[in-house]
């Protein structure tokens, strides 16, 4: 079995057809707070980007992945960044686009799948994410998979005129 397929989903390389879903996802307000986006993209830009999506995380200190599900369907992204190779530690963040995916197991899947091709391909000890306090289906979603809470960032995220906490979850090797 390959290494990003489980009996959901496999998650694969962003594809130049994905422009359409990626400029649907960075330009939905709604999600703006979660990405720290404050001005939409532009497709041209987003072209750009999908153009360079094959560079090597080492290269480009990222990766994002495709959640697709067995029947072809576009389910979400799931990103691995900030990747430091010295220090052996990558952050991890997924959206699941479609709501109809939500709460299926889509997600803990996905993010079985990146944790152990992190563990195993790139040989990171540990692996984070960052968590608005307030967004529990998350919470939920990464302590299943075994990432415990180890901060919370007092007043991080100013949003709609109020500051939010962010939570520090981490999970190691």
């Amino acid at each position: 079995m390959l290494t990003l397929t489980g009996e959901k989903l496999h998650l694969r390389a962003l594809e130049p057809e994905d422009l359409d879903f990626i400029y649907d996802i960075e330009n939905d307000e709604t999600i703006w707070e979660i990405s720290a986006t404050q001005t939409p993209y532009s497709r041209f830009l987003i072209k750009q980007y999908l153009e360079n999506a094959h560079l090597d995380i080492y290269e480009a200190k990222q990766l994002r992945l495709v959640m697709m599900s067995h029947n072809k369907e576009t389910i979400g992204l799931i990103d691995l960044f900030d990747f430091d190779p010295k220090n052996k530690r990558v952050g991890v963040g997924l959206l699941i686009a479609k709501s109809e995916f939500r709460h299926k197991g889509y997600g803990k899947e996905a993010l079985e799948l990146v944790c152990n091709y992190a563990f195993k391909h790139l040989q990171v000890h540990q692996l984070y994410a960052n968590i608005d306090e307030e967004n529990a289906a998350s919470i939920k979603l990464f302590e299943t998979a075994g990432f415990q809470q180890i901060g919370v960032k007092k007043d991080w995220n100013f949003v709609n005129g109020n500051f939010k906490n962010e939570l520090l979850y981490q999970k190691l090797s």
